[in-house]
């Protein structure tokens, strides 16, 4: 089902819990919603559908790849950048990486290391960032 997108700060600014099997609902939530943004947006966290829970949606190429408690094992190559967020109103200045490794579940709770780089890497570490409660 499509949600609509939290602008709260204080909500934005929790940090979300492990999602489980239970939170199976969050992740056809995210797929609606970011499918329903998809000309404004390349990413979407559990907390801006209203859900703290970790789990974040991530446009890559030509699928949307949900990534179930992900988190950032390695970083390279940083460097200073400006980014938008759909439950923001100001482009703010982030610090990202070039590189990325990432440890993660995909939505059948199998768990993946992965390594990103440029763009997509950019995007997920946004989205990690609204799971830490961290607004950009």
């Amino acid at each position: 089902m499509q949600r609509d997108i939290v602008k709260d700060r204080t909500f934005l600014a929790r940090k979300s819990a492990p999602a489980t099997a239970d939170d199976v609902a969050v992740i056809a939530d995210l797929r609606d919603t970011l499918a329903a943004h998809h000309d404004d947006c390349v990413g979407m966290a559990g907390n801006m559908i209203g859900s703290l829970t970790r789990i974040i949606i991530v446009t890559m190429g030509e699928k949307d790849v949900i990534m179930v408690n992900p988190v950032i094992i390695k970083r390279s190559g940083m460097y200073l950048t400006k980014e938008g967020c759909l439950s923001l109103e100001d482009v703010t200045r982030a610090k990202r990486y070039e590189n990325i490794t990432v440890a993660w579940q995909d939505d059948s709770f199998h768990r993946h290391v992965t390594s990103y780089a440029g763009w997509v890497a950019q995007i997920i570490q946004h989205e990690v960032d609204h799971l830490d409660g961290i607004l950009v």
